[in-house]
């Protein structure tokens, strides 16, 4: 891996994909996948600095959520690349309806505990403060624990679905009921997804 100037993350942006349109080898869009995973947690973390934190962050943003999705999406939940995705989906969710997002966890802290890791969130949370929490969560790409990063991202998620859970037995139509389960549903998937790359991550084999 080259040596990274002013501690620029090494991920690459839309150039990267143009050059590589049309009839894509799997196996090389899975090694660019592995290859920045890798390079955004693995590589950065002895150089971490407040830029660097806050350009990890705002990846999503800054390369665009279908450049991650194209490059990540198709990864297993139970690697480095599938955990990641998985990561910037949920703070995706969250910046684009932090409301919906700070109801739901309000709900679902009455239901499921909010494990400790989910400390120092403001009670009742609003839409500042879930934002604020999903970027704390991901700033632990770069810079503390990773699995902790993963165990924090997984108990969010589990807490908003069951907040969800909780808005769909309150809902005066059965349509509605049906479509907040399944969303739910998700939800809790993605969360037992993120759990588990946590205890990979623990074992030394999330790769």
């Amino acid at each position: 891996m080259s040596e990274r100037r002013h501690h620029r993350p090494q991920f690459p942006g839309a150039k990267h994909f143009e050059a590589i349109e049309g009839d894509v080898d799997p196996a090389t869009l899975s090694e660019a996948a592995d290859r920045s995973a890798s390079a955004l947690v693995r590589g950065a973390r002895d150089q971490a600095d407040e830029a660097l934190v806050a350009r990890v962050v705002h990846l999503a943003e800054s390369e665009g959520l279908e450049t991650l999705a194209e490059l990540w999406s198709a990864a297993p939940p139970d690697s480095l690349a599938g955990a990641l995705w998985r990561l910037y989906l949920l703070r995706s969710w969250v910046y684009a309806d932090p409301q919906t997002a700070a109801l739901e966890f309000d709900r679902g802290r009455h239901q499921v505990p909010v494990a400790e890791v989910i400390s120092g969130v403001v009670v009742p949370p609003g839409p500042d403060e879930v934002r604020a929490l999903v970027d704390a969560v991901l700033s632990g790409v770069v810079v503390g624990d990773f699995a902790d990063t993963l165990f924090r991202a997984a108990a969010f998620a589990r807490v908003a679905a069951a907040g969800r859970v909780q808005r769909a037995t309150e809902a005066t139509t059965p349509p509605a009921s049906y479509a907040s389960d399944v969303s739910a549903s998700r939800l809790l998937t993605l969360s037992e997804q993120l759990e588990r790359a946590g205890r990979l991550e623990l074992d030394g084999t999330l790769g």
